[in-house]
């Protein structure tokens, strides 16, 4: 991974790491253990997801900027839809708190997108190549 991509993979991961702990208690506040437990599950399957996303758009853009747009749309899509999935599988679950893993994954994602694009709009990247050539000129 390059610098870049592990300094928004700190923007992002700190914040939601601490929101997901303020998530754990308030659902222990409210459902007790079993609620502590599924808010935690929600948290850190929202923490893997999103890692494993930024480690796979780090990769591919080693290759090329059209594969890391295309990691990153593609990795955004099946994060999302698996998270919908395990949200609508554990919705009948007894060994926690359902609600509060369903609670604990959204919070946790947004948490984890605010924390990406502050991530993002701190970066000093260049959106141009400075040394490069502009086609048509010369």
């Amino acid at each position: 991974m390059q610098a870049n991509d592990v300094r928004l993979l700190k923007g992002a991961a700190i914040p939601t790491l601490l929101v997901g702990l303020v998530v754990v208690v308030v659902a222990a506040l409210v459902a007790g253990g079993k609620g502590a437990l599924g808010a935690a599950i929600g948290a850190l399957v929202v923490g893997v997801f999103f890692t494993l996303g930024i480690v796979a758009i780090s990769y591919a853009g080693r290759v090329s900027p059209m594969a890391m747009m295309t990691a990153a749309v593609v990795t955004y899509a099946v994060k999302i839809l698996i998270v919908m999935a395990l949200l609508k599988a554990f919705e009948n679950a007894t060994a926690f708190e359902p609600k509060a893993f369903g609670w604990g994954a959204v919070v946790c994602t947004v948490a984890w997108t605010i924390g990406e694009m502050r991530g993002f709009m701190k970066l000093k990247m260049l959106y141009v190549d400075p040394d490069g050539k502009t086609p048509g000129s010369g």
